[in-house]
This record gives C-alpha cells, sequence and structure tokens, in this order.
C-alpha cells in the first residue's frame, strides 16, 4: 500500500545538523538514474509529477514505474502541483511514493485533509523563498506538514521549482531556526557551493535536481563529487 511505513529520514529533528544531512536527489528522467541516485547513497529520490514548468516532469504513469523499482529504505517523493486534497491523494494512490510534496503554497486545510485521506504518507510542504516573508509561512503550515523544502520558485509566475536558481540562504537560515520541523534546502544547489549551504542554512536535508545533471541527463561524476563532498564533512571539518 502506498506511503506505508516509518520515514525516519523525514521526521528525526534531532538529526537536523550539516554532519547528518540526508540527500534527496530530484528530477529522475528514467528507472536507470534513479538506480544511479539510489546506488550512490540518496536518502530520498524525487520523481517531478505534472508541472507547468521546470525540469524532469513526468507523467503519473511513468513516475509509478519508476517508483517501483526503487530498493527498500530509500523514501520515494512524488512533486505535485496539485492544489485540492482530493487530487494530491488519488496522485500519491496512483504512484505509490511513501511522501509527497507539495510545491504550491496551499492552504493549511489541504495538509488537514490529507491527513485524513493517505495518513501514512508523510507531506513536505514547498515554501518559496522570494522575501524575508517566507519565515512567515511557519505559522501556516507548521501544525500539519510533517517537513518543509525551502526553494527557489516564483509564486505569482507559476515557477515552482526546478529553477537552478539560489535564493538568500540567511532568510533559509532564519527559518531553519525558527522552526522544530525538519527543513531541506533547495534551490541552486551544486557540488561547488554545498559546504558552503551546509554551513550557512545548517538544514536538516539537502535537494539537488540540474546541479548534478549534465546536457539534462544525471551525470555520475557530479553525483560522486557531490556525495563524496557532504560525506566529507559527515566526518567532521575540514
Amino acid at each position: 500500500m502506498p506511503c506505508e511505513g516509518r520515514l525516519l529520514v523525514l521526521c528525526c529533528t534531532d538529526e537536523r545538523l550539516p554532519v547528518n544531512a540526508k540527500i534527496k536527489i530530484c528530477c529522475m528522467a528514467n528507472t536507470i538514474e534513479a538506480q544511479m541516485a539510489a546506488a550512490a547513497g540518496a536518502d530520498l529520490i524525487g520523481l517531478v509529477g505534472p508541472m507547468p514548468t521546470g525540469p524532469g516532469v513526468l507523467s503519473l504513469e511513468q513516475c509509478t514505474e519508476i517508483a517501483a523499482t526503487v530498493p527498500d529504505g530509500i523514501t520515494t517523493v512524488l512533486l505535485s502541483s496539485a492544489d485540492t486534497a482530493d487530487e494530491i491523494a488519488r496522485q500519491v494512490r496512483q504512484t505509490g511514493v511513501r511522501a509527497v510534496q507539495l510545491v504550491r503554497h496551499v492552504p493549511q486545510h489541504v495538509h488537514q485533509r490529507l491527513k485524513e485521506l493517505i495518513p501514512n504518507c508523510h507531506r513536505i510542504q514547498v515554501i518559496h523563498v522570494e522575501g524575508p516573508d517566507a519565515v512567515d509561512l511557519i505559522r501556516i503550515y507548521e501544525t500539519d506538514t510533517d517537513a518543509f523544502l525551502l526553494d527557489s520558485g516564483q509564486v505569482n509566475a507559476d515557477r515552482l521549482g526546478g529553477t537552478g536558481c539560489t535564493h538568500d540562504w540567511s532568510i533559509s537560515a532564519a527559518f531553519v531556526q525558527a522552526t522544530d520541523r525538519p527543513v531541506y534546502l533547495a534551490g541552486g544547489l551544486t557540488p561547488e557551493n554545498v559546504l558552503d549551504a551546509l554551513d550557512q542554512v545548517k538544514p536538516f536535508g539537502l535537494d539537488i535536481c540540474s546541479g548534478l545533471r549534465t546536457h539534462d541527463k544525471l551525470d555520475p561524476t557530479k553525483v560522486a563529487t557531490f556525495m563524496a563532498r557532504v560525506k566529507l564533512r559527515q566526518r567532521g571539518p575540514e
């Protein structure tokens, strides 16, 4: 059954430290890329469902196929641009993922209803950091979401992620300090800036898409470099 099981990679807030950062590799194009991400040590694998813009968009059928091949112990995450609980729950059930990432700033009641419709599926609420007021959104979602993900989208332009651009990490750092929920950092991460991101923001986890791709394909060299740098930091200061 979709979404069953304990997702410790989402809910262990005492691990919200850069030395233990969880890694979500997103925008899988096919089963080969998903297997590459899994073999590299990703904790979560992101599948981009139907979306108005951005890279890696798949049909729900493609998401279902890829999710079924991901090894046990790795959390599959569907990125959904739907804004109603009924449609989000339908997509989750169809794809068989274990977590769903809501890329719109949906009303609070959507989360409350999802807890009833798919109680065993963890919900990650995306916050698009367009300014300091992003921190104010904590009070709207904190009670009902399982985790936050800070990205660089533009809500009014319907750009809901995958921009390849960083945002103001000082705002993200303030966000992390202001909530007890796990916070993932996304937006413009690369093997070159990941250590700075960990130092400045101190997120629970990292989410990366375009920074690991070359000519729209997951690049094994970039993946290996990124993972090696994160693991080096996990062993202690350089």
